[in-house]
C-alpha cells in the first residue's frame, strides 16, 4: 500500500521522537518497505491507523516498528585498517591499564554482536601472546547496546550463519574461538563471558552505564539529526576516562558538532580522545 506524504511525515516524526532516527525526504518507498507488513498485522487499513495505534502503545508495538526501521550492518573486525590499529595499538594500551585497574568497554551500537565479540577476541589474542604476564581476561567487561530487541537477541544467542561468519572473520579466529554445531557456529564461552548485551537508545541518559576506556560508536551517528549528534558526543565525551579512546566510523567526525575530542591518526586511521573536562579528568 503506497504511504501518503502526511502519512510518512507522521511516521517520520515519531521515529526521530523515540529513536532519533531521521529519515530523510523522498525516502517514503522505505517507510513502504519496512512496515507494510507490520501494518497489516496490527490490523491497520493504512499508516494513519498505524500511526494513531503507535501514539497509544506503550512499547510492543513501537519496538517492532523501530526494529523494522533499523539498519543492521556489520562486519567481524569491521574495516581493515581500524581493526589494526585497535589490535596494534588500543588493545596493547587496554591491556597495561588493566595491570591496575578494571577495563571497561563500550559497544554503543553493536547491531547483532560481530563488534563486540571481535574485541573480545582481540583482547584473548593478545592475554595469549603475553602468557604469565598478561593480566587475567576477568580484568576486562565489554557492554554491548543496540536499540533494536532482534539484533540484541541474535547477539545474545551468540551463534551465526556460515554466512554471517564469511564476512570478516579469519579461519584461525574461527578455529580458535566458534563451536560449528551443523550449519551454524557459536562463539565459544571464554569470549561470551566478556560481554553483556542491553536494548538501550542512544537518546536516552549515558550515566547509567559509568565510565569507560574505549567506546566504539561506530557508523550510526549518521542517522541522527544535527542536534541529536551533538548530544551524543557530549555524552560520550563525559563517560570517557581521561586517556581513553572513542571509535567512530571511517567517514564521520566530531568536527561541527563539538571540540571537545583532538583525533589522533594511527596508520591511516582515525581515532579520538577526549581533550579536557572530562569526568575521568
Amino acid at each position: 500500500m503506497a504511504i501518503s506524504k502526511e502519512e510518512f511525515l507522521l511516521i517520520r516524526t515519531f521515529l526521530h521522537d523515540h529513536s532519533g532516527i531521521l529519515i530523510g525526504d523522498g525516502k517514503e518507498y522505505l517507510v513502504e518497505n519496512r512496515l507494510t507488513v507490520l501494518m497489516v498485522q496490527n490490523g491497520c487499513e493504512n499508516f494513519f491507523d498505524l500511526h494513531k495505534k503507535l501514539q497509544k502503545d506503550t512499547g510492543p508495538l513501537r519496538n517492532k516498528v523501530i526494529d523494522a526501521m533499523t539498519t543492521n550492518e556489520t562486519l567481524w573486525f569491521r574495516d581493515a585498517s581500524f581493526a589494526t590499529v585497535v589490535s596494534e595499538t588500543v588493545v596493547p594500551h587496554l591491556i597495561a591499564k588493566a595491570a591496575t585497574q578494571p577495563v571497561r568497554i563500550w559497544s554503543a551500537a553493536c547491531s547483532t554482536g560481530q563488534e563486540p565479540y571481535s574485541i573480545g577476541i582481540l583482547l584473548h589474542e593478545e592475554i595469549k601472546k603475553l602468557g604469565a604476564k598478561g593480566p587475567p581476561v576477568s580484568k576486562f567487561k565489554i557492554l554491548a547496546t543496540d536499540i533494536s530487541p532482534s539484533a540484541i537477541m541474535i547477539a545474545k544467542t551468540a551463534r551465526y550463519s556460515q554466512l554471517a561468519i564469511s564476512r570478516g572473520m579469519k579461519p584461525e579466529l574461527l578455529d580458535k574461538y566458534f563451536t560449528k554445531n551443523g550449519m551454524v557456529h557459536e562463539v565459544k564461552p571464554e569470549v561470551r563471558s566478556l560481554v553483556e548485551f542491553k536494548q538501550f537508545n542512544l537518546k536516552d541518559d549515558f550515566e547509567q552505564h559509568g565510565m569507560f576506556d574505549f567506546v566504539m560508536c561506530r557508523n550510526v551517528l549518521i542517522y541522527f539529526s544535527e542536534d541529536l549528534k551533538k548530544d551524543i558526543y557530549r555524552k560520550i565525551h563525559r563517560g570517557l576516562l581521561k586517556d581513553g579512546w572513542l571509535a567512530i566510523g571511517a567517514s564521520e567526525s566530531p568536527r561541527g558538532y563539538t571540540d571537545v575530542f583532538e583525533q589522533v591518526i594511527i596508520k591511516g586511521a582515525a581515532l579520538f580522545r577526549p581533550k579536557g573536562g572530562s569526568k575521568g579528568a
